[in-house]
């Protein structure tokens, strides 16, 4: 139970990999945030969580690329008054729409891509700073891409805002003091049979990939005090998998 009594959000929460990591941090003793649009489906991570026999999490439904500041703001304010800190938040909403020329991209599905995956992590993590410095020590866990961080040819917005987040989290574990309070990292995963990876690679034998499960123990040990004096790295998954 390494995240006993550990409050942890997660975006994302009814996708593949949120909803396996939100399964596994309620296996470890933590009280789960768990935020998404699709209520539907975030009940099945609640009920799933129930049945295991972990800590009864909160549903947040939220529209990331749609939210108001305002919006983002009052959620701080409700978990601040509702759990006093915040120990963890991990970044796990994602938006792609398909592989594209630049030239054929439209405005509004690029704006659509950024808004969920960098201008919403920006805007979460600035009003929940306050929340988690109450925290002894806190995590914040950004997600990027073996290979859409290196911006090949046509990943599109996808792929440019994978560059963005991880610039972002540089940036902001710098600016945390060196993680004394609050550490910042980028996990890269692996190719993993997941929701996302047979969109983006329908053709692909996913029974030739590792299982989304196969992330939970680096997840644990980034909202863990495993990773206490870890800050400002780019965790490739598939060093802790060979």
């Amino acid at each position: 139970m390494i995240l006993e009594n550990r409050v942890i959000l997660i975006t994302g929460a009814a996708g593949g990999l949120g909803s396996t990591a939100a399964l596994e941090f309620a296996k470890q003793g933590a009280v789960v945030i768990l935020l998404d649009k699709n209520l539907p489906k975030l009940e099945k991570v609640y009920d799933a969580i129930l049945e295991q026999g972990g800590i009864e999490p909160i549903l947040y439904p939220f529209d990331l690329a749609g939210a108001s500041e305002n919006d983002y703001i009052e959620m701080a304010q409700r978990i601040d008054e509702k759990y006093g800190m915040l120990h963890g938040l991990v970044h796990g909403a994602v938006e792609l729409s398909a592989f594209t020329p630049l030239i054929q991209f439209g405005t509004k599905e690029w704006g659509h891509t950024f808004n969920v995956n960098v201008n919403a992590p920006f805007i979460l993590t600035r009003e929940l700073l306050p929340v988690m410095q109450k925290a002894p020590h806190a995590s914040i866990v950004f997600i990027s891409d073996s290979s859409a961080r290196l911006a090949p040819a046509y990943c599109g917005a996808y792929g440019v805002s994978k560059v963005a987040i991880e610039g972002l989290a540089s940036v902001l574990s710098q600016e945390l003091e060196g993680g004394r309070k609050i550490r910042v990292n980028t996990l890269i995963p692996c190719p993993i049979d997941s929701p996302l990876r047979r969109r983006a690679y329908p053709a692909e034998d996913k029974s030739l990939l590792p299982s989304m499960a196969s992330l939970n123990p680096i997840f644990c040990y980034l909202l863990s005090d495993e990773s206490i004096d870890v800050t400002g790295q780019l965790i490739d998954a598939q060093h802790f998998l060979n």
